[in-house]
Protein backbone atom coordinates (compact mmCIF):
# COMPACT_ATOMS: atom_id res chain seq x y z
CA UNK A 1 0.00 0.00 0.00
CA UNK A 2 2.49 2.36 -0.86
CA UNK A 3 2.40 6.11 -2.36
CA UNK A 4 -0.74 6.53 -0.37
CA UNK A 5 -1.96 8.70 2.07
CA UNK A 6 -1.06 8.17 5.38
CA UNK A 7 -3.42 7.24 8.32
CA UNK A 8 -2.89 7.85 11.86
CA UNK A 9 -4.05 4.31 12.92
CA UNK A 10 -5.04 3.20 17.04
CA UNK A 11 -4.99 -1.04 17.88
CA UNK A 12 -7.44 -1.00 20.89
CA UNK A 13 -6.91 -4.54 22.20
CA UNK A 14 -2.99 -3.99 21.29
CA UNK A 15 -2.03 -7.00 23.45
CA UNK A 16 -4.38 -9.55 22.66
CA UNK A 17 -4.02 -12.32 20.82
CA UNK A 18 -5.73 -10.84 18.00
CA UNK A 19 -4.62 -7.01 18.56
CA UNK A 20 -0.87 -8.52 18.46
CA UNK A 21 -1.96 -9.92 14.62
CA UNK A 22 -3.35 -6.63 13.58
CA UNK A 23 0.03 -5.13 14.33
CA UNK A 24 1.88 -7.80 12.31
CA UNK A 25 -0.51 -7.11 9.29
CA UNK A 26 0.04 -3.57 9.92
CA UNK A 27 4.06 -3.81 9.31
CA UNK A 28 3.43 -6.72 6.99
CA UNK A 29 1.43 -4.88 4.33
CA UNK A 30 2.75 -1.61 4.83
CA UNK A 31 0.33 -0.61 5.60
CA UNK A 32 0.51 3.79 5.27
CA UNK A 33 0.44 4.71 8.82
CA UNK A 34 1.74 7.94 10.20
CA UNK A 35 1.44 7.80 13.54
CA UNK A 36 0.94 4.17 15.64
CA UNK A 37 -1.48 3.97 18.91
CA UNK A 38 -1.14 1.40 20.72
CA UNK A 39 -3.85 0.88 23.08
CA UNK A 40 -4.99 -1.89 26.21
CA UNK A 41 -5.49 -1.72 29.79
CA UNK A 42 -4.05 -0.04 32.89
CA UNK A 43 -2.29 -3.13 33.62
CA UNK A 44 -0.54 -3.38 29.97
CA UNK A 45 0.45 0.41 30.11
CA UNK A 46 3.76 0.95 30.08
CA UNK A 47 5.14 -2.08 27.70
CA UNK A 48 6.42 -1.56 24.50
CA UNK A 49 5.86 -3.22 21.34
CA UNK A 50 8.44 -3.50 18.41
CA UNK A 51 7.04 -1.94 15.16
CA UNK A 52 9.17 -2.03 12.21
CA UNK A 53 12.31 -1.17 14.29
CA UNK A 54 10.57 1.27 16.63
CA UNK A 55 9.62 0.67 20.27
CA UNK A 56 5.74 1.79 20.54
CA UNK A 57 4.70 2.56 23.82
CA UNK A 58 1.13 0.75 25.16
CA UNK A 59 -0.87 3.55 26.41
CA UNK A 60 -3.85 3.01 28.86
CA UNK A 61 -7.36 3.02 26.34
CA UNK A 62 -9.35 6.15 27.48
CA UNK A 63 -12.41 8.02 25.98
CA UNK A 64 -9.85 10.95 25.24
CA UNK A 65 -6.98 8.34 23.42
CA UNK A 66 -8.58 8.66 19.86
CA UNK A 67 -7.64 12.35 19.35
CA UNK A 68 -6.29 12.76 15.62
CA UNK A 69 -6.92 8.82 15.12
CA UNK A 70 -8.11 8.10 11.41
CA UNK A 71 -8.30 4.16 12.08
CA UNK A 72 -9.24 2.68 15.03
CA UNK A 73 -9.12 -1.51 14.80
CA UNK A 74 -10.59 -2.54 18.11
CA UNK A 75 -10.47 -6.18 19.80
CA UNK A 76 -10.41 -5.98 23.36
CA UNK A 77 -13.70 -7.20 24.20
CA UNK A 78 -17.20 -6.16 23.59
CA UNK A 79 -17.87 -3.97 26.77
CA UNK A 80 -14.52 -2.50 25.88
CA UNK A 81 -16.09 -1.69 22.46
CA UNK A 82 -19.29 -0.31 23.64
CA UNK A 83 -17.45 2.13 26.12
CA UNK A 84 -15.15 3.26 24.20
CA UNK A 85 -15.91 3.13 20.39
CA UNK A 86 -18.39 6.37 20.49
CA UNK A 87 -15.67 8.56 21.60
CA UNK A 88 -12.97 7.59 18.99
CA UNK A 89 -15.96 7.83 16.50
CA UNK A 90 -16.60 11.38 18.40
CA UNK A 91 -13.18 12.47 17.50
CA UNK A 92 -13.22 11.87 14.00
CA UNK A 93 -11.59 7.79 13.83
CA UNK A 94 -13.52 5.06 11.85
CA UNK A 95 -13.95 1.97 13.74
CA UNK A 96 -13.58 -1.10 12.88
CA UNK A 97 -14.61 -3.83 15.87
CA UNK A 98 -13.76 -6.88 15.98
CA UNK A 99 -16.58 -8.27 18.61
CA UNK A 100 -19.76 -8.84 18.93
CA UNK A 101 -20.59 -5.54 20.35
CA UNK A 102 -22.44 -3.78 17.44
CA UNK A 103 -22.95 -6.99 14.95
CA UNK A 104 -26.55 -7.06 14.80
CA UNK A 105 -27.00 -3.30 14.98
CA UNK A 106 -29.07 -2.56 12.32
CA UNK A 107 -27.01 0.91 11.82
CA UNK A 108 -23.84 -0.57 11.35
CA UNK A 109 -22.64 -2.44 8.48
CA UNK A 110 -21.00 -6.31 9.01
CA UNK A 111 -18.44 -6.46 6.90
CA UNK A 112 -16.35 -9.62 5.05
CA UNK A 113 -14.62 -7.33 1.77
CA UNK A 114 -14.95 -9.98 -0.56
CA UNK A 115 -18.45 -10.55 0.16
CA UNK A 116 -20.33 -6.99 0.88
CA UNK A 117 -17.60 -4.00 0.77
CA UNK A 118 -20.15 -1.79 -0.92
CA UNK A 119 -21.47 -2.43 3.34
CA UNK A 120 -18.66 -0.57 4.68
CA UNK A 121 -18.84 2.59 2.52
CA UNK A 122 -22.24 3.40 3.94
CA UNK A 123 -20.95 3.03 7.74
CA UNK A 124 -21.90 5.75 9.98
CA UNK A 125 -18.45 5.89 11.95
CA UNK A 126 -18.96 2.11 13.24
CA UNK A 127 -18.19 -1.05 10.97
CA UNK A 128 -18.18 -4.73 12.54
CA UNK A 129 -16.09 -7.51 11.90
CA UNK A 130 -18.40 -10.80 11.55
CA UNK A 131 -17.69 -13.87 13.68
CA UNK A 132 -14.95 -15.64 12.77
CA UNK A 133 -16.86 -18.94 11.52
CA UNK A 134 -19.33 -16.54 9.68
CA UNK A 135 -16.29 -15.11 7.83
CA UNK A 136 -14.75 -17.63 6.56
CA UNK A 137 -18.13 -19.67 5.53
CA UNK A 138 -19.66 -17.02 3.65
CA UNK A 139 -16.35 -15.88 1.88
CA UNK A 140 -16.86 -19.74 0.15
CA UNK A 141 -20.47 -19.67 -0.21
CA UNK A 142 -20.82 -16.02 -1.66
CA UNK A 143 -19.88 -16.72 -4.68
CA UNK A 144 -22.47 -19.90 -5.56
CA UNK A 145 -25.00 -17.75 -3.38
CA UNK A 146 -24.65 -15.06 -6.63
CA UNK A 147 -25.02 -17.54 -8.97
CA UNK A 148 -27.54 -20.44 -7.44
CA UNK A 149 -28.95 -18.31 -4.91
CA UNK A 150 -29.26 -20.48 -1.05
CA UNK A 151 -32.30 -21.91 0.53
CA UNK A 152 -30.42 -23.70 3.44
CA UNK A 153 -26.76 -24.39 5.14
CA UNK A 154 -26.52 -26.76 7.54
CA UNK A 155 -23.04 -26.04 9.34
CA UNK A 156 -21.12 -28.12 11.51
CA UNK A 157 -17.85 -26.32 13.07
CA UNK A 158 -14.46 -27.76 14.80
CA UNK A 159 -12.92 -24.65 16.36
CA UNK A 160 -9.64 -24.27 17.09
CA UNK A 161 -9.00 -23.30 20.96
CA UNK A 162 -7.27 -20.12 20.13
CA UNK A 163 -10.53 -18.37 19.41
CA UNK A 164 -11.17 -18.79 23.08
CA UNK A 165 -7.95 -16.81 24.11
CA UNK A 166 -4.42 -17.39 25.05
CA UNK A 167 -5.95 -19.18 28.11
CA UNK A 168 -7.62 -21.72 26.37
CA UNK A 169 -4.24 -22.32 24.16
CA UNK A 170 -2.56 -22.95 27.41
CA UNK A 171 -4.43 -25.07 29.09
CA UNK A 172 -4.75 -27.36 25.73
CA UNK A 173 -0.93 -27.49 26.22
CA UNK A 174 -1.06 -28.41 29.87
CA UNK A 175 -3.53 -30.81 29.37
CA UNK A 176 -1.68 -32.73 27.29
CA UNK A 177 1.41 -32.57 28.84
CA UNK A 178 -0.24 -33.64 32.35
CA UNK A 179 -2.00 -36.36 30.55
CA UNK A 180 1.24 -38.12 28.07
CA UNK A 181 2.78 -37.76 31.95
CA UNK A 182 0.16 -40.08 33.61
CA UNK A 183 -1.07 -36.65 35.28
CA UNK A 184 -4.60 -35.66 35.85
CA UNK A 185 -5.92 -32.79 33.37
CA UNK A 186 -7.22 -29.85 34.89
CA UNK A 187 -10.01 -27.56 33.39
CA UNK A 188 -10.59 -24.29 34.25
CA UNK A 189 -11.24 -22.54 31.07
CA UNK A 190 -13.19 -24.14 28.82
CA UNK A 191 -15.91 -24.02 27.23
CA UNK A 192 -16.68 -20.79 28.98
CA UNK A 193 -14.52 -19.83 31.69
CA UNK A 194 -17.31 -18.02 34.02
CA UNK A 195 -19.16 -21.31 33.77
CA UNK A 196 -19.22 -23.09 37.36
CA UNK A 197 -18.68 -26.56 34.88
CA UNK A 198 -15.31 -26.87 32.65
CA UNK A 199 -14.22 -30.08 30.37
CA UNK A 200 -11.04 -31.29 29.26
CA UNK A 201 -10.14 -30.12 26.00
CA UNK A 202 -6.77 -32.35 25.64
CA UNK A 203 -8.14 -35.25 23.15
CA UNK A 204 -11.51 -34.40 23.01
CA UNK A 205 -14.25 -32.41 21.39
CA UNK A 206 -17.23 -30.14 23.30
CA UNK A 207 -19.58 -29.52 21.80
CA UNK A 208 -20.34 -25.96 23.47
CA UNK A 209 -18.95 -22.37 22.86
CA UNK A 210 -20.17 -19.76 24.41
CA UNK A 211 -23.21 -20.33 26.74
CA UNK A 212 -26.49 -21.65 25.85
CA UNK A 213 -29.60 -19.41 24.37
CA UNK A 214 -33.47 -20.82 25.37
CA UNK A 215 -33.67 -22.26 21.83
CA UNK A 216 -31.11 -24.74 22.82
CA UNK A 217 -28.68 -23.42 20.35
CA UNK A 218 -25.24 -21.60 21.76
CA UNK A 219 -24.72 -17.59 21.49
CA UNK A 220 -21.63 -18.99 18.91
CA UNK A 221 -24.55 -20.70 16.73
CA UNK A 222 -26.46 -18.16 16.68
CA UNK A 223 -24.09 -15.55 15.53
CA UNK A 224 -23.55 -17.83 12.56
CA UNK A 225 -27.13 -17.64 11.90
CA UNK A 226 -28.09 -14.06 12.38
CA UNK A 227 -24.85 -12.80 10.58
CA UNK A 228 -24.84 -14.77 7.67
CA UNK A 229 -28.74 -13.41 7.12
CA UNK A 230 -27.04 -10.02 7.58
CA UNK A 231 -24.18 -10.35 5.61
CA UNK A 232 -25.91 -11.49 2.47
CA UNK A 233 -28.57 -9.61 3.50
CA UNK A 234 -31.41 -12.19 2.57
CA UNK A 235 -33.84 -13.33 5.45
CA UNK A 236 -34.68 -16.34 3.81
CA UNK A 237 -31.67 -18.07 3.79
CA UNK A 238 -32.09 -21.17 6.55
CA UNK A 239 -28.92 -21.40 8.47
CA UNK A 240 -28.58 -23.98 11.43
CA UNK A 241 -25.12 -24.64 13.28
CA UNK A 242 -23.68 -26.84 15.72
CA UNK A 243 -20.26 -25.83 16.58
CA UNK A 244 -18.02 -27.79 18.86
CA UNK A 245 -14.19 -26.95 20.09
CA UNK A 246 -11.50 -29.09 19.42
CA UNK A 247 -8.35 -29.37 20.20
CA UNK A 248 -6.11 -27.60 17.54
CA UNK A 249 -4.84 -24.02 18.17
CA UNK A 250 -5.15 -22.63 14.94
CA UNK A 251 -7.25 -22.62 11.95
CA UNK A 252 -11.35 -23.24 12.43
CA UNK A 253 -12.66 -26.23 10.16
CA UNK A 254 -16.11 -26.45 9.03
CA UNK A 255 -18.46 -29.09 7.38
CA UNK A 256 -21.09 -27.24 5.58
CA UNK A 257 -24.08 -28.77 3.83
CA UNK A 258 -25.84 -26.04 1.25
CA UNK A 259 -29.38 -26.47 -0.19
CA UNK A 260 -29.21 -24.13 -3.47
CA UNK A 261 -31.65 -22.70 -5.06
CA UNK A 262 -31.22 -24.23 -8.62
CA UNK A 263 -29.48 -26.82 -9.77
CA UNK A 264 -26.12 -27.00 -10.74
CA UNK A 265 -23.22 -28.36 -12.23
CA UNK A 266 -20.35 -29.74 -9.70
CA UNK A 267 -17.87 -28.59 -12.30
CA UNK A 268 -18.71 -24.79 -12.28
CA UNK A 269 -19.58 -25.00 -8.67
CA UNK A 270 -15.59 -25.61 -8.82
CA UNK A 271 -14.59 -22.99 -10.85
CA UNK A 272 -17.06 -20.44 -8.91
CA UNK A 273 -14.59 -21.59 -6.36
CA UNK A 274 -11.60 -21.20 -8.05
CA UNK A 275 -12.19 -17.91 -8.88
CA UNK A 276 -13.27 -16.17 -5.81
CA UNK A 277 -11.62 -13.49 -4.13
CA UNK A 278 -9.48 -14.79 -0.87
CA UNK A 279 -10.79 -18.58 -1.11
CA UNK A 280 -8.23 -21.41 -2.78
CA UNK A 281 -9.48 -24.72 -3.66
CA UNK A 282 -7.80 -27.57 -2.88
CA UNK A 283 -10.20 -30.56 -3.46
CA UNK A 284 -8.41 -33.33 -5.59
CA UNK A 285 -9.50 -36.43 -2.84
CA UNK A 286 -8.13 -39.23 -5.28
CA UNK A 287 -4.53 -37.52 -4.28
CA UNK A 288 -5.75 -36.87 -0.74
CA UNK A 289 -5.67 -33.13 -1.33
CA UNK A 290 -8.01 -31.39 0.87
CA UNK A 291 -7.79 -28.28 3.47
CA UNK A 292 -5.98 -29.02 6.79
CA UNK A 293 -6.15 -26.56 9.77
CA UNK A 294 -2.15 -26.68 10.06
CA UNK A 295 -1.30 -25.65 6.39
CA UNK A 296 -4.08 -22.81 6.56
CA UNK A 297 -2.36 -21.31 9.76
CA UNK A 298 -0.41 -18.35 9.12
CA UNK A 299 -2.25 -17.66 5.80
CA UNK A 300 -4.92 -15.16 4.86
CA UNK A 301 -7.46 -17.29 2.51
CA UNK A 302 -10.10 -19.25 3.24
CA UNK A 303 -9.34 -22.98 1.71
CA UNK A 304 -12.16 -25.22 0.68
CA UNK A 305 -12.38 -29.14 -0.64
CA UNK A 306 -14.24 -31.91 -0.41
CA UNK A 307 -17.09 -30.30 -2.58
CA UNK A 308 -19.22 -33.36 -3.73
CA UNK A 309 -23.14 -33.19 -4.67
CA UNK A 310 -25.62 -34.88 -1.27
CA UNK A 311 -26.29 -38.14 -2.10
CA UNK A 312 -30.19 -37.49 -1.98
CA UNK A 313 -31.23 -33.84 -2.37
CA UNK A 314 -30.46 -33.06 -6.26
CA UNK A 315 -29.34 -29.27 -5.13
CA UNK A 316 -27.70 -30.29 -2.17
CA UNK A 317 -24.00 -29.72 -2.16
CA UNK A 318 -21.28 -30.58 0.72
CA UNK A 319 -17.75 -28.98 1.53
CA UNK A 320 -15.31 -28.95 3.87
CA UNK A 321 -13.92 -24.95 4.48
CA UNK A 322 -10.92 -24.27 6.61
CA UNK A 323 -9.57 -20.91 7.96
CA UNK A 324 -6.74 -18.85 10.34
CA UNK A 325 -9.06 -17.91 12.67
CA UNK A 326 -6.99 -15.25 13.71
CA UNK A 327 -6.11 -13.86 10.68
CA UNK A 328 -8.70 -13.91 8.05
CA UNK A 329 -11.28 -14.72 11.06
CA UNK A 330 -10.42 -11.43 12.73
CA UNK A 331 -7.26 -9.55 12.28
CA UNK A 332 -6.56 -9.87 8.65
CA UNK A 333 -10.72 -9.07 7.88
CA UNK A 334 -10.40 -6.19 9.72
CA UNK A 335 -7.21 -4.62 8.79
CA UNK A 336 -8.28 -5.40 4.94
CA UNK A 337 -11.79 -3.32 5.12
CA UNK A 338 -9.62 -0.46 6.53
CA UNK A 339 -7.03 -0.67 3.41
CA UNK A 340 -10.02 -1.02 1.32
CA UNK A 341 -11.66 2.18 2.31
CA UNK A 342 -8.30 3.82 2.57
CA UNK A 343 -7.90 2.83 -1.54
CA UNK A 344 -11.68 4.35 -1.79
CA UNK A 345 -10.46 6.97 -0.98
CA UNK A 346 -7.48 7.81 -3.22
Amino acid sequence: MQNQKKVNVAVVGATGAVGQQMISLLEQRDFPINQLKLLASGRSAGKTVNFKGQDVVIEEATPDSFAGVDYALFSAGGSISKELAPHAVRHGAVVIDNTSAFRMDPEVPLVVPEVNMDAAHQHKGIIANPNCSTIQMVAALKPLYDRFGIDRIIVSTYQAVSGAGQSAINELQEQSRDILDGKEAKANVLPVSKLPVHHQIAYNAIPQIDVFTDNGFTYEEMKMVNETKKILGDDTVNVSATCVRIPVIYGHSESVYVELKQDYDLAEVKQLLSDAPGVVLQDSPEEQVYPLATEAAGKLDVFVGRVRRDLHHPRGLHMWIVSDNLLKGAAWNTVQIAEELIKAQQ
